[in-house]
């Protein structure tokens, strides 16, 4: 998914290269990975003629692989011998065995959110969730960086993706709005049994494609690990295939992983829809290629289902790494401040509402609509999150190994913040904000530098109506809006939402809250 463990997510037993290579197991132990030279960390490169040989040769049937099983906060374990329906042409099995009650304890119960100011940021356990990653060495790069003394805000790689229930806390709610906006967010939330079938998909997929691509790893991001996913999100998976070293200014040690999107990666994708539509056929529904900027094949897992029988789509790119970096950046926003999630799924849910949201139809998508939330609550005149980026440079450096990047979270302390502005009065500030201040024409939003900045004069911003920087490539999330047309339409809404807001106080005036909830 996206910790660094040797079960779950990773078949049980390491590939080939792995278990003949000694190397690491005799390195010093004062030396951290990001000092090693790139020629002792690079796997070897792939070639297109073997990965098409591999799904031809590979028999229709391989041997079953029996996962650990794995815990999420206080449940019990799920026996992934019950749950878990391999795509080696078993038949769909029967879930009888799962502690039903147990799950309804954990996610249903009222006793598990209760009030407080700050609460931890929590990032998968080492142990149980697996970081995809070809070397598995604990890095005392971050604290020798000078990282400050781990605190709390987010703990190292908790034992579950979503918070303990006696340590998960929710915003006071004292007025009618502020109530409406946390029982929509109770109710829409993502579970942790919704996450679960997400990492099962994604176990088995990563076996596999490492059928064809033997050194990938498959990452789970997006909204179903940031902390903004509802039960019904989609699932966005990152391949990663290919790692080239870069220099920097002083050692040729960091990696970066580069795909040309154009070419390279659809002919990727094109190979991993062929396995997806010939072996996996009775298991993987509608895999379909969209050849996008950063191409996707999009595809339904056909076995597991979510909330209301549904079952997961799910989005693959190959090697869009910086989706990897910006989960974790997201996450630790999600998590640093309690306010902050129950917002940006309110508001998404509104922009899904009114039809603002679906960048295939010229209109804004999810991430930015989730960083244009992040970017108001850091500009108030007493800010509710900083510049995670500016604060913690160390924890979000974008040479960093991927090996290391949800590990670096684990050392920033709580921000507590002066502003005790309730929800409902947070998200009238919200519209507000967009529909009367900030100025689309001249400027940028940025969460890395916590302000407006002016625009760019480069070609990805020339000519567009939105500008939303994405916080590590710097470039224009929200490109997708390119139609003066959809854009005042999007003003439009903004401004209505405030209207209407400001005057009655009652969310159902811009979002009917039982067909919200119904849908999830």
């Amino acid at each position: 998914m996206f910790p660094n463990s040797s079960n779950l997510g990773r078949p049980p037993f390491p590939p080939k290269y792995q278990q003949q290579s000694t190397f690491f197991t005799k390195l010093p132990l004062n030396i951290p990975p990001s000092l090693l030279s790139h020629q002792q960390i690079v796997v070897p490169p792939f070639h297109f003629r073997t990965a098409v040989g591999n799904i031809e040769a590979t028999p229709a049937v391989t041997p079953v692989v029996t996962l650990q099983p794995m815990t999420y906060g206080s449940v019990s374990p799920v026996s992934t011998s019950d749950t878990l329906t391999s795509f080696q042409g078993r038949k769909r099995q029967s879930q009888q065995s799962v502690p039903d009650g147990a799950k309804r304890q954990r996610i249903h119960s009222r006793d598990s959110d209760t009030t407080v100011v700050n609460q931890a940021v929590p990032l998968p356990e080492e142990r149980r969730c697996s970081f995809p990653a070809p070397l598995s060495i604990q890095s005392p790069v971050l604290h020798a960086r000078g990282s400050p003394a781990l605190i709390g805000c987010v703990p190292p790689l908790q034992d579950t993706l979503f918070p303990d229930p006696t340590r998960t806390r929710l915003p006071v709610a004292t007025d009618e709005l502020s109530q409406q906006v946390l029982e929509l967010f109770q109710a829409c939330r993502q579970q942790a049994s919704d996450l679960d079938r997400k990492e099962l998909c994604r176990t088995e997929l990563q076996r596999e494609i490492q059928l064809i691509f033997p050194q990938s790893r498959l990452f789970l991001v997006g909204s179903s690990l940031n902390g903004f996913g509802t039960r019904t999100s989609d699932g966005d998976l990152c391949l990663v295939v290919k790692e080239e070293p870069i220099p920097t200014l002083f050692i040729n040690f960091n990696t970066t992983f580069q795909v040309n999107q154009k070419t390279e990666a659809r002919r990727i994708l094109s190979l991993v829809q062929k396995l997806f539509s010939t072996k996996l056929c009775n298991y993987i529904e509608r895999p379909q290629l969209i050849r996008a900027k950063v191409p996707i094949v999009k595809f339904r897992d056909k076995v597991r289902q979510v909330f209301r029988s549904v079952n997961v789509d799910f989005d693959l790119n190959v090697n869009n790494v910086i989706g990897i970096r910006n989960t974790f950046l997201l996450r630790t926003y999600a998590f640093i401040e309690n306010r902050v999630r129950p917002l940006v799924l309110v508001v998404k849910k509104w922009a899904s509402y009114r039809e603002i949201n679906d960048a295939s139809r010229g209109t804004l998508n999810s991430y930015s609509l989730v960083l244009m939330v992040l970017h108001y609550l850091q500009t108030l005149p007493e800010p509710i999150l900083p510049s995670l980026q500016k604060n913690y440079p160390e924890c979000f450096d974008p040479t960093m190994q991927l090996h290391l990047v949800h590990q670096a979270p684990c050392t920033i302390p709580p921000y507590i913040s002066k502003n005790g502005s309730s929800l409902g009065d947070l998200l009238i500030g919200f519209f507000k904000y967009y529909a009367t201040e900030f100025d689309w024409s001249h400027q940028m939003i940025s969460v890395r530098e916590a302000k407006a900045v002016a625009r760019p004069d480069g070609i990805e911003w020339r000519n567009k109506f939105i500008c939303v920087e994405e916080p590590f490539d710097g470039t224009n999330t929200a490109r997708a809006v390119h139609e003066k047309q959809k854009f005042d339409m999007i003003k439009v809404e903004f401004a209505q939402a405030y209207r209407l807001l400001r005057d009655k106080k009652d969310l159902n005036c811009i979002l009917p809250l039982k067909a919200a909830k119904q849908k999830r």
